[in-house]
Formats: structure tokens, C-alpha cells, sequence
């Protein structure tokens, strides 16, 4: 099973950036495809972005215009640039990757964005 190790987390105040990475134990570029997700405390866990190999990124009508996803396969890594946040952005980020139809889910890192 790959291992995913998120980072980039923290606390910033509204209007705010943030960039998140995530690198995993392998191939990037086998992968099927690759996501962030978020949960919020009491809520549950919401995809943000997601794309395929190759593919562009997808995202949540909540982050459209302030989040882009990007990669890069060389350091098996894929990105979150968080721009414009919003108290309600506030969350725990997972990174995900889906590896012939299995996925496999990073620790979490937590943004907190303060009003």
C-alpha cells in the first residue's frame, strides 16, 4: 500500500493562501488518479480536487477559482494552492490516491483559517 505524507498545514487569517503538499511512497504516475479531501469537525469528509493521470483536476463548486491542484511526477507530489480562504475552508486535508480501484489516504494536515 502506498504511503502518503501531507504537509503545508496551518493557520492563516481569511483572504489568506496556504499551499499543501503531499508526497507519496511511489509512482505518481502509475497511479489511477489523486485527490484532496477535507473534513471539518462535526461534518463529513468532502472531496475538494481530484484528477486522473493526465487528466485535469476537478473541482468542488466551494474552492472553484480559488484552488488549483497541480503535480509534479518526478518528486511524486501533488499540490493544493489554497488562495482566498474563508473561515469555512477550515479543516483537515487528506491527500488520496487511487491505485487499481483501492485508495489509500495520507495522516491529514489541518488548515485553520481565522475571521
Amino acid at each position: 500500500q502506498v504511503q502518503l505524507v501531507e504537509s503545508g498545514g496551518g493557520v492563516v487569517q481569511a483572504g489568506g493562501s496556504l499551499r499543501l503538499s503531499c508526497t507519496a511512497s511511489g509512482s505518481i504516475a502509475s497511479f489511477d488518479g489523486m485527490g484532496w479531501h477535507r473534513q471539518a469537525p462535526g461534518k463529513q469528509r468532502e472531496w475538494v480536487a481530484v484528477t486522473t493521470t493526465g487528466g485535469r483536476p476537478i473541482y468542488a463548486d466551494s474552492v472553484k477559482g480559488r484552488f488549483t491542484m497541480s503535480r509534479d511526477n518526478a518528486k511524486n507530489s501533488v499540490y493544493l494552492q489554497m488562495n482566498s480562504l474563508k473561515p469555512e475552508d477550515t479543516a483537515v486535508y487528506y491527500c488520496n490516491a487511487r491505485i487499481s480501484g483501492i485508495g489509500s489516504w495520507g495522516q491529514g494536515t489541518q488548515v485553520t483559517v481565522s475571521s
